[in-house]
C-alpha cells in the first residue's frame, strides 16, 4: 500500500516554487519572482490587530465564517466601493484567499467533475483543482503586443461539455493584467446559468486597475440565487500576505455549506486578525491609493526601459503589479529563469508554471521599491543583450 495518497502523489510539479527554492540557495539574489509587494502593513492595521490581542482578549475562537461586525464591514465595503448592495450572510470569512478557494471547490465539486481555467492562471489554482479530484481543461486567452491580452468567449463556450461543473476564472489577471470586461462577464453568467454550471470567479487583484476605483465584478451582473462564488483576499490591496485573510461572497444557499466545511478545515478564520482587516476596509482607501501610484510608476518605467532591450515581447497590464513577458529565442521558461539566477542573480517566474500556454513566458512583480525595480531591470538587460 503507498503511503500517501494518489492525489498527492500525482500532483503536477511546480516550477515556480521550484525556482524559488534554487534562488535561496544563491547568494546575491534579487528575487522579483513572488506576488506580493515590498511595502509592510500600514501601522493602522497592525495597531487594530494588537488593540485586539491586547485590549479585547481576541485570542479564543470565534466564528466560523467570521465576526458579524467584518462580515457587516464587508457589505458596507461593497456598497461603498462596487454600488452594490450584498447583505452580511453573503460574506463568508476565510484564513486566507487560498483557503476560499479550496473551500469553494469542495463545496461544489465531485471526484471526475470537469472545471474549465481560463489561462495562464496562478498554479496554485490549478493545484487546488487537482486536489479536488476534478479534471482540468485549459482555455488560453490571445495574446498580441499591440492589442494586449483578449479571450475569445466562443471558445471557452465551445469548450465546455456535460461534464463541466464549473468555470475559473481570475480576472484582473495574475500574471496577464487582462480584465473581462462587464459585458464579457455578463455572457459568462448568461451561458453558465442557462447551463447550470458554476463560477468561480477569483477577484483578488479587483482595486488594482489603473485609472479606476476598481475593476468590473461577476457580482455586477449576477443575481442573489445564480451559481457563483467570488473569491477575494486582504493579502494584495492592503499589504497583508502574511496575515491569511480572505473571503468568499456566494449565494444565500452557500453560508451553511461552507460553513460546514469551514468546520472540518480550520475552524474558521483568526479572531485578532479579523479587526486588522476592518481597520483595512474602513480607512485604507488612502493606503490603496499610494499603492497604486507607486505600482502606476513603477509599471511606466518598465515599460519604458523593456520597449529598448531586444527581443523582448510585452503588452501592457490593464492591472496587477506583473509584467508577463516574452524573450525571443526562449522558448524553455524553466532553463531560462534559471539562467538569469545563475548568470544575473535575477529570480522571476517561469510561465509554464501558470499554465500550458504560458510556455516561452516569464512574469516580473514590480511591486517594489524603484530602487529594487531599477536593479532588477538592469540585470534583465544583461542577460537579453
Amino acid at each position: 500500500m503507498a503511503p500517501y495518497s494518489t492525489v498527492i502523489e500525482n500532483l503536477t510539479p511546480n516550477p515556480g516554487t521550484d525556482l524559488l527554492r534554487y534562488a535561496r540557495t544563491k547568494d546575491g539574489v534579487l528575487s522579483l519572482a513572488q506576488g506580493e509587494g515590498s511595502t509592510p502593513t500600514p501601522d493602522f492595521i497592525c495597531d487594530a490587530a494588537m488593540k485586539a490581542l491586547k485590549d479585547k482578549g481576541m485570542t479564543f475562537y470565534g466564528p466560523i465564517l467570521g465576526h458579524p461586525e467584518l462580515r457587516e464591514e464587508l457589505s458596507t465595503y461593497y456598497k461603498n466601493i462596487y454600488g452594490l448592495d450584498i447583505p452580511s450572510n453573503r460574506f463568508f470569512v476565510t484564513s486566507s484567499g487560498t483557503t476560499a478557494v479550496h473551500l469553494s471547490l469542495a463545496a461544489i465539486i465531485n471526484n471526475g467533475d470537469e472545471v474549465i481555467a481560463i489561462t495562464p492562471i496562478w498554479k496554485n489554482l490549478l493545484s487546488a483543482v487537482e486536489i479536488a479530484q476534478a479534471k482540468i481543461k485549459q482555455v488560453a486567452v490571445d495574446f498580441s503586443e499591440d492589442k494586449g491580452w483578449s479571450l475569445d468567449l466562443n471558445r471557452l463556450f465551445d469548450a465546455c461539455t456535460p461534464a463541466t461543473k464549473a468555470i475559473m476564472i481570475v480576472t484582473p489577471s495574475n500574471p496577464t493584467g487582462w480584465t473581462m470586461s462587464r459585458s464579457e462577464m455578463q455572457a459568462v453568467m448568461e451561458f453558465a446559468r442557462k447551463r447550470g454550471i458554476w463560477v468561480l470567479a477569483d477577484e483578488v487583484y479587483t482595486r488594482t486597475l489603473y485609472g479606476q476605483v476598481r475593476a468590473p465584478s461577476f457580482l455586477d451582473v449576477c443575481e442573489p440565487d445564480d451559481l457563483l462564488l467570488v473569491i477575494n483576499s486582504f493579502s494584495k490591496t492592503w499589504a497583508m500576505t502574511g496575515w491569511r485573510l480572505g473571503w468568499i461572497v456566494g449565494p444565500p444557499s452557500a453560508e451553511m455549506k461552507i460553513c460546514d466545511l469551514a468546520v472540518y478545515n480550520n475552524m474558521g478564520p483568526p479572531s485578532f486578525t479579523q479587526y486588522g482587516a476592518l481597520a483595512a476596509l474602513r480607512q485604507g482607501e488612502g493606503f490603496i491609493s499610494e499603492q497604486m501610484t507607486l505600482w502606476q510608476s513603477n509599471c511606466d518605467l518598465l515599460m519604458d526601459r523593456m520597449a529598448q532591450f531586444p527581443r523582448m515581447s510585452i503588452s501592457r497590464p490593464e492591472a496587477g503589479f506583473y509584467a508577463f513577458f516574452k524573450v525571443e529565442g526562449e522558448e524553455d521558461s524553466i532553463a531560462y529563469c534559471k539562467r538569469l539566477i545563475d548568470e544575473v542573480g535575477l529570480s522571476l517566474a517561469p510561465g509554464c508554471a501558470f499554465g500550458d500556454c504560458g510556455r516561452g513566458f516569464v512574469r516580473l512583480a514590480f511591486a517594489c521599491s524603484e530602487t529594487k525595480l531599477l536593479d532588477g531591470l538592469d540585470r534583465l538587460e544583461r542577460m537579453v543583450t
